[in-house]
């Protein structure tokens, strides 16, 4: 009897066994690094501007809404934070003691499945330490992440101002040596597959005379203050201990080596973004934002002579657009140019172009340049061919609209047009105001009138012939480049070059791209006479 009572009691028991392993594993957090990019610019004063560029994929568990980002001292200073979609995010101090850090929040949960990345910048004070009686030096430990792999770690260091690559040194024989845009030297490091917890250490040594400096006594004088509870918790001996282990892991500098070059293509610029890449004119740029927004049905174009009228949609007044698809720092930019009477002004819309070209050229940073124009050049190129490459009327006028912006950036557009639509019709979908806005103010004899408005009837508009959507399409683009603005020449006088850096406690490098999640620790640290004290990092 006793058996048979304890019998369901043990399966009840068994049962609730499996369903609280369901419930832990479901609530197990797993995810995957896909780039931790990491930047470092060495400024005169002995403080370094430190860039954090990471890609993260959550793979299951629960969603991430902040990040914490380690910090390699205490005297740091907060700078910009941004996600992949130019949104800012809020950035602040999350240290305890002497674990640095700062808490990054996204704009939005991070759910499984899905991928985000961010960038964060900090200005970290008196990095630089002396190496020898004749040099000075740093040396970096990127974020190591406990529970995840990192696919693509890569480090660049950019030297101060007049280093010369034969007078530097490194703790590793680095990848690359090469200039930086401003001519400074940047010194560059890549490793692939890094196993959960797996760490490198990266340093560069340069003359004295570049930067001011701690000395080698000051660096160990704060070392100890930082770790003396500790040392003094764990006694005389182990201090002793720490002190020879800290001399015996000083390492020597190599010679320098010249590999391969830069970080390679900056890949992930939108079309928008390309086409400063690729040189456009700023009024054919801003022609490209007219185009995204109409594209998202953002707003529509009243007037064009003698300059656009533009009316901004109900839905887009805050200028912020729908969660699932919101509007990107141009087209915010863009939208907030547009004055009450529904012109643009010449200033603001002048502002919108600096801000895209200053955010793609810190975007560019540590990228090759040339080889990056090639890749979005195929861009369009592979753009065209899904164009041509589609069966029926409809499949290419689908093809075409999904393309549009990357087929825009082609200076021969209207002839690759005719050439895609040459043996057939355009077939426009009522819900295209691109289309619409060309074949409204441009056609020589429009039938068909576009709704603003989402259409509730399934009537379909008109099909146009191949040749006639093409020349609308290139008079359309040519007469909105020449009428962006009442007075072009305001206009490109207001573009004014990036202002020069100027010394502050604050980075100087504000911007970059890039995603980041859950690490370990980040640390850097002097290449000789102090410890790298790490600051845990994770997600919540």
């Amino acid at each position: 009897m006793v058996r048979n009572r304890l019998l369901p009691f043990s399966i009840v028991i068994v049962v609730f066994s499996f369903m609280l392993l369901g419930l832990i594993s479901a609530q197990t957090r797993t995810y995957q690094i896909n780039q931790q990019w990491v930047k470092i610019w060495i400024n005169e004063n002995g403080s370094i501007d430190l860039s954090y560029n990471i890609s993260i994929t959550l793979e299951a568990g629960p969603d991430i809404n902040r990040v914490y980002v380690g910090q390699p001292a205490g005297d740091f200073t907060i700078g910009n934070a941004s996600d992949q979609n130019g949104r800012s995010l809020t950035v602040a101090d999350a240290s305890s003691g002497s674990d640095y850090k700062v808490q990054v929040n996204l704009a939005s949960p991070l759910a499984a499945g899905e991928t985000v990345w961010f960038t964060v910048i900090t200005k970290v004070a008196n990095m630089i330490y002396e190496d020898n009686a004749t040099n000075v030096g740093m040396e970096f430990r990127p974020t190591w992440w406990e529970e995840a792999v990192v696919r693509d770690l890569r480090v660049l260091i950019v030297l101060p101002v007049g280093v010369n690559s034969s007078a530097v040194g490194a703790n590793v024989n680095w990848d690359n040596i090469r200039p930086e845009l401003d001519g400074r030297l940047g010194v560059y490091w890549q490793r692939q597959d890094l196993a959960p917890n797996q760490q490198y250490e990266f340093g560069v040594s340069f003359p004295k005379g570049f930067t001011s400096y701690e000395s080698r006594s000051s660096g160990l004088q704060a070392f100890l203050e930082q770790f003396a509870p500790a040392l003094l918790g764990i006694g005389f001996v182990a201090a002793v201990i720490v002190v020879i282990v800290l001399i015996i892991r000083k390492k020597a500098y190599l010679s320098p080596t010249v590999s391969i070059e830069t970080l390679g293509i900056k890949h992930g610029l939108t079309a928008v973004e390309a086409s400063y890449l690729l040189d456009l004119k700023p009024t054919k740029i801003v022609t490209e934002i007219l185009y995204s927004l109409l594209k998202k049905r953002a707003m529509w174009v009243e007037a064009t002579k003698p300059s656009l009228k533009l009316r901004i949609m109900p839905e887009f007044q805050n200028r912020t657009g729908p969660a699932e698809d919101p509007l990107r720092y141009y087209e915010i930019d863009f939208l907030n140019a547009i004055k009450d009477d529904g012109k643009l002004s010449e200033e603001k819309l002048a502002g919108t172009v600096m801000s895209l070209r200053d955010n793609v050229e810190e975007k560019m940073h540590g990228y090759c340049r040339r080889d990056t124009i090639d890749y979005y050049n195929d861009i369009v190129a592979k753009a065209w061919q899904q164009v041509e490459q589609a069966g029926a009327p409809e499949l290419a006028s689908n093809a075409y609209d999904e393309q549009l912006l990357w087929l825009l950036l082609d200076p021969n557009v209207q002839a690759h047009t005719q050439t895609a639509f040459h043996d057939r019709a355009f077939e426009p979908n009522p819900l295209w105001l691109w289309y619409w806005y060309g074949y409204t103010h441009y056609h020589p004899h429009p039938t068909y009138k576009p709704s603003t408005e989402i259409p509730t009837s399934s009537a379909k508009p008109p099909s146009i012939p191949g040749a006639d959507f093409a020349n609308n399409i290139a008079t359309s683009l040519e007469s909105t480049t020449n009428n962006i603005v009442v007075n072009i020449e305001k206009f490109a006088n207001s573009i004014i070059p990036a202002p020069a850096a100027k010394a502050s406690t604050e980075p100087t490098h504000h911007n970059a791209t890039c995603v980041c999640a859950c690490h370990a620790c980040a640390c850097a640290c002097a290449c000789v006479s102090c410890a790298c004290a790490c600051a845990g990092g994770g997600v919540g």
